[in-house]
């Protein structure tokens, strides 16, 4: 374990020279001997966990549970592992420069640059450059002569050289790290030539137009509009029905002197509305700019924003460009959290958010006219039936989280990852931009393994390699067969309760009916969507409360509504 810690402490430092098959095999030694030590789980997610070599020899895959930069030459239908390189703290997305390789270290907020040439430091971190919180992705775009490394991270505070200022309204929370790959800076660290400040929360993917010259960024969790009306409001004006369970509970605040519950609204783009149309504009004195995408001029010295692209989705996992057409595909879910309940529905018979929670989906971005089109990957789905058996084949011809596309290089086909359904869904671009595509499993493509997170194209050898992060390992996908025809599995130091319990979060197939949901819907990647939910349930009878809030002999004034859980329980977030 000792060593496993000098390594991690090297690795962030940016100074562990290069790996080898030999070095594999002693770390699995160590694992084994400290197998009573405990693993410190992170659950980061991949966003571009996968690169392949400018003539598509060599492989680069991050390793994230081990640290570590895995390293392969492509032969035929084979991956041979070359070497093991560390890096920083949970890598999470690698990219080609040159005879580099940079790899993102979400957990170390740097990027360790890896030299992959045949010099005396062959496969070693020869720079580290240390970036904003939690950085997700890379890209490189420009010109040739004057290539740029650009990379998201969160506007926090961690290694920036401006005040954040995290307490004053309108500064946006994503950033954009802009390196010139040829001249990094005298410093040890290294110097960005631009930081650009996004409005949208912590951003996520990144993609490039075919000629180089354009970035296109996204938020992560962007959110859809959708905000609070307080229990003073709501005393007033009233809640939509129903306002009682089925015994005729009265729904009460979650503080019974302050009235009735809040109210989920949704901004409609010109006024804030309940479900019932009523204007609530007066009790919410503050806009939500829905500003989820943009594009940036990676050419222009310094590089700058020249347009927003708004109502992309709710939580926005990655991009991709058709290299024939120019036009941009987010893949992305989006929320339906305004609708309240969770219930059957079989008292009120309203619609209610149960089975139908977020839709998986491809948005289309036209560049040129700047349409935003979505479209839902699951639109066979009759939500108003629900809670029926697994493995229907609704479910089967459902597709989950979709986190990653790749599409050919003559613009035809796009592959889709996706994470929960353990597949990899294979569209006609030109059926997905009209939505003229009917979803059905004979199109997509099993993974083994569970989990795929990042999927990367050679075209010329009709392959698609795929990273799975269930089982920390890649898989080869002949894709003029649609058929797995081969699996590597990489080093995981996880412990295997981590590596069984994983898909539990996840797995559509497992704990959905209709195929499209799993916790991970709202718990993205473990965490949150950053939206609050009404689950209440009016079929639900009120029940005790044991916890020791209330005192039912000496109830403490003011915290007499906790002696109980009521089924109608309000707004929420996790």
């Amino acid at each position: 374990m000792r060593h496993k810690i000098i390594a991690a402490i090297m690795a962030i430092a940016g100074c562990v020279g290069s790996g080898s098959p030999t070095d594999t095999e002693f770390r699995v030694d160590i694992a084994e001997e400290s197998s009573d030590a405990q693993f410190i789980t992170f659950e980061t997610e991949h966003v571009r966990p996968l690169a392949l070599g400018s003539n598509g020899s060599r492989l680069y895959a991050v390793n994230t549970p081990d640290n570590r930069l895995e390293i392969f030459d492509v032969d035929d239908d084979e991956l041979e592992h070359v070497a093991s390189v560390s890096v920083g703290l949970e890598p999470v997305a690698v990219a080609v420069v040159g005879s580099t390789v940079w790899v993102v270290n979400h957990l170390s907020d740097s990027i360790s640059v890896v030299d992959v040439s045949n010099g005396a430091r062959k496969n070693s971190v020869i720079r580290t450059l240390l970036v904003g919180d939690e950085p997700r992705d890379i890209v490189v775009a420009g010109t040739a002569a004057h290539p740029r490394a650009f990379v998201t991270t969160a506007h926090r505070g961690q290694n920036v050289p401006y005040d954040p200022q995290l307490t004053t309204p309108s500064v946006g929370r994503a950033d954009v790290w802009v390196f010139d790959t040829k001249n990094l800076g005298a410093t040890l660290e290294g110097s960005p030539i631009k930081i650009l400040t996004l409005f949208t929360d912590s951003p996520r993917a990144l993609a490039v137009s075919p000629d180089g010259h354009t970035v296109y960024a996204a938020g992560f969790h962007t959110g859809n509009k959708t905000s609070c009306v307080s229990t003073s409001t709501t005393s007033q004006v009233g809640l939509p029905p129903p306002t009682t369970n089925f015994q005729g509970l009265e729904d009460p605040s979650p503080f019974g002197i302050l009235g009735k519950n809040g109210l989920i609204v949704k901004h409609d783009g010109a006024h804030w509305v309940d479900e019932l149309g009523r204007n609530f504009d007066t009790a919410i004195n503050f806009t939500l700019p829905d500003k989820d995408v943009f594009r940036i001029n990676a050419t222009a010295n310094p590089p700058v924003v020249t347009a927003e692209y708004a109502s992309v989705g709710t939580v926005i996992f990655n991009l991709a460009v058709n290299p024939s057409s120019g036009k941009l595909y987010a893949t992305n879910t989006e929320a339906f959290n305004d609708v309240r309940f969770e219930g059957p529905g079989t008292f009120t018979g309203e619609p209610n958010v149960r089975g139908h929670l977020h839709e998986s989906r491809v948005t289309v971005i036209n560049p040129g006219t700047g349409a935003v089109i979505p479209r839902h990957l699951n639109k066979h789905i009759d939500y108003s039936a629900c809670c029926g058996p697994v493995g229907t084949a609704e479910a089967e011809n459902s597709l989950a989280f979709p986190t990653a596309a790749a599409v050919t290089s003559n613009g035809a086909t796009m592959y889709v990852a996706a994470f929960g359904s353990s597949k990899i869904g294979v569209f006609a671009t030109a059926q997905i931009e009209a939505d003229t595509f009917v979803p059905n499993s004979a199109n997509h493509i099993e993974i083994s393994g569970g989990g795929p997170s990042g999927v990367v194209l050679n075209d010329d050898e009709d392959r698609l390699f795929v990273m799975t992060r269930f089982d920390n390992s890649i898989k080869i996908v002949d894709t003029a067969s649609k058929i797995e025809i081969g699996a590597v599995p990489l080093y995981n130091p996880e412990p295997a309760s981590v590596v069984v319990g994983r898909p539990m979060l996840y797995d559509a197939r497992f704990t959905s009916t209709h195929g499209d949901s799993a916790c991970a819907s709202c718990h993205v990647f473990g965490n949150f969507d950053g939206l609050a939910w009404d689950l209440g349930n009016p079929d639900n009878t009120e029940i005790p409360n044991p916890g020791p809030l209330t005192n039912p002999v000496a109830p403490i004034p003011g915290l007499e509504t906790f002696a109980n859980f009521n089924p109608l329980k309000g707004p929420m977030v996790t």
